[in-house]
């Protein structure tokens, strides 16, 4: 049975999850239900078109967990969480942000999404996001799941139970009463660029029902089409109170956000997430501070404190063309991100690196971390046995965790498009 490499012997539930991970590549999703559940969600069209466009978007296999690295998981976002509250750790994420990230609203951050590399049980974090993707998809596919076998009906359960569709209305509504109180939310506008155009299009379509069963008018629009008059915001002739934010321009610089910047630096609309948010999370500058000790004694954080974020947060630097050299020779040993990049676009191993890229790198806004090597999860794949990378999303809010979700990959990055990969569901062990 394979196990880890700990200094102690593994727990059953390690060496449970790894015989399941690298033993066992039963099939677990029943594709018939989950066609189901997309057709109902979706209509038959769209759910068609996403099985037609999307074939690599679901994995067949399911992820498992130990619940002792879950755990783990839980504590460094308790842990992160609580210091991004400190006025010492915020001043410090706030100095180079633009204005608008120094405005602070009431609402908090819907869908914050932590991303994990397994490491026994010293998981890594890579990257924290605030409109983390993929949550309505993987709800429909963790609903969609059945036991491959005994063992695994008599000893797994899920992360996080509870109505998925429930708690993410009740996310959204107390966004709203954090801003307006007691107002009925009447109106929201779930909005990017070229919606229809977005890879997680479909997830927009199932958040825009979900609120529309709830009683909740919701539209999906471009930025290009709200307005901003007499203290509102406007698509059409229709105000809009919240605005469910999934643009990667983050600080709203971009002339066609404009009517949005206004109306949210007016506090005429609620956005979420929003650009303090970023800030002072998912800026990739943000690690460079919290994998450093010198930060945390200047934060004067607890030895407990300390001890977690050394763990399971791989050093990170900040990219400068003054150690452009030393860095280019241990190349082998980072992974380069650009600080305000996202989808791991512009994100390269350092072994995959060209000078010409490098120099690209050290032009830009890049950092550096050190490289936390994914586990791997086995798949059968045309009668042959292959390997995926993976990696662990929580999502989150408020201090609450609303799912568990795995991405299966090969290559430097996760694509969606690899024949065996996707979003897979999770179980602890």
């Amino acid at each position: 049975m394979p196990t880890l490499s700990t200094d102690r012997e593994p727990s059953r539930s390690v060496q449970l999850a790894e015989w399941f991970n690298q033993g066992c590549a039963c099939v677990s999703l029943n594709p018939e239900a989950l066609t189901t559940t997309l057709e109902r969600q979706l209509g038959p069209a769209l759910a068609k078109t996403l099985a037609r466009d999307m074939p690599g978007l679901f994995s067949p296999v399911a992820l498992f967990l130990p619940a002792e690295e879950f755990r783990a998981m839980q504590q460094l976002i308790d842990t992160v969480e609580s210091v991004v509250q400190l006025p010492a750790y915020q001043q410090q994420a706030l100095q180079a942000a633009p204005m608008i990230a120094r405005h602070t609203p009431a609402a908090q951050a819907v869908f914050m999404g932590y991303d994990f590399h397994r490491n026994g049980l010293q998981p890594k974090l890579i990257e924290i996001n605030t409109n983390a993707g993929g949550a309505y998809l993987n709800a429909a596919l963790q609903s969609a799941q059945q036991a491959c076998c005994a063992d695994m009906a008599a000893l797994l359960r899920i992360p996080v139970t509870g109505d998925f569709g429930a708690n993410v209305l009740a996310m959204f509504r107390e966004e709203w009463s954090r801003e307006r109180g007691d107002a009925p939310l009447q109106r929201i506008a779930i909005v990017d660029q070229q919606p229809a155009q977005q890879f997680l299009y479909p997830e927009f379509e199932l958040a825009r029902q979900l609120f529309v069963r709830e009683g909740i008018e919701a539209i999906i629009t471009a930025p290009e089409h709200l307005r901003f008059h007499s203290n509102r915001l406007w698509h059409a002739d229709q105000p809009i109170d919240l605005v469910y934010n999934r643009l990667t321009d983050f600080f709203l610089e971009d002339a066609a956000h404009e009517a949005l910047r206004e109306a949210y630096i007016e506090r005429a609309v609620v956005l979420t997430p929003h650009p303090h948010a970023y800030a002072l999370f998912a800026n990739k500058h943000n690690l460079v501070y919290l994998s450093d000790p010198a930060c945390w004694r200047a934060w004067q954080l607890s030895e407990q404190q300390q001890s977690v974020l050394a763990k399971h947060i791989p050093k990170t630097i900040a990219v400068n063309p003054n150690h452009a050299e030393p860095l280019w020779q241990e190349r082998r040993q980072w992974f380069f991100k650009p600080a305000q990049g996202f989808g791991s676009k512009a994100s390269y191993r350092g072994d995959k690196l060209t000078r010409s890229t490098f120099a690209g790198i050290v032009a830009g806004d890049y950092v550096a971390q050190h490289i936390a090597p994914p586990t791997e999860r086995i798949v059968n794949q045309h009668e042959h046995a292959i390997s995926m990378k993976t990696d662990v999303r929580i999502y989150r809010y408020a201090g609450r965790t609303l799912l568990v979700a795995a991405r299966l990959y090969q290559g430097q990055t996760t694509n969606m498009r690899t024949p065996g990969g996707g979003f897979a569901a999770v179980y602890l062990t």
